[in-house]
């Protein structure tokens, strides 16, 4: 399954912005669709991601209470609403799927299916 992450841009500090992660493939055969950031100069650290048996939702602590993970009804796009955003939230964001175990899905090294990824800068 490929997956390609779009609608980022540039908003100030407080506000929102909703990302989507188009699927190619069938996004149900994997265990679990992930959205996970890298800023500059740093990692790519997880964000949040979605069981697609149950729709289970998991956060990174830095995220939650501010991010929601959801998807549409055929599995075909996986949305990241993000509100409250900060300027640490500044980073390229990317989306991808695993077929890993549940106690894995924070784990980077366990997903694959990475597209190009969508910036989101957030201005003081």
């Amino acid at each position: 399954v490929q997956l390609q992450a779009s609608g980022g841009g540039l908003v100030q500090a407080g506000g929102s912005l909703r990302l989507s992660c188009a699927a190619s493939g069938r996004t149900r055969s994997r265990n679990a669709v992930g959205w996970f950031r890298q800023a500059p100069g740093k990692e790519r650290e997880f964000v949040a991601t979605i069981g697609t048996r149950g729709g289970h939702t998991y956060y990174a602590d830095s995220v939650k209470g501010r991010f929601t993970i959801s998807k549409d009804a055929a599995w075909t796009t996986i949305y990241l609403q993000m509100n409250s955003l900060k300027p640490d939230d500044t980073a390229v964001y990317y989306c991808a799927s695993t077929n890993g175990p549940t106690s894995s899905y924070r784990d980077i090294n366990q997903y694959n299916g990475w597209g190009q990824g969508t910036q989101v800068t957030v201005s003081s």
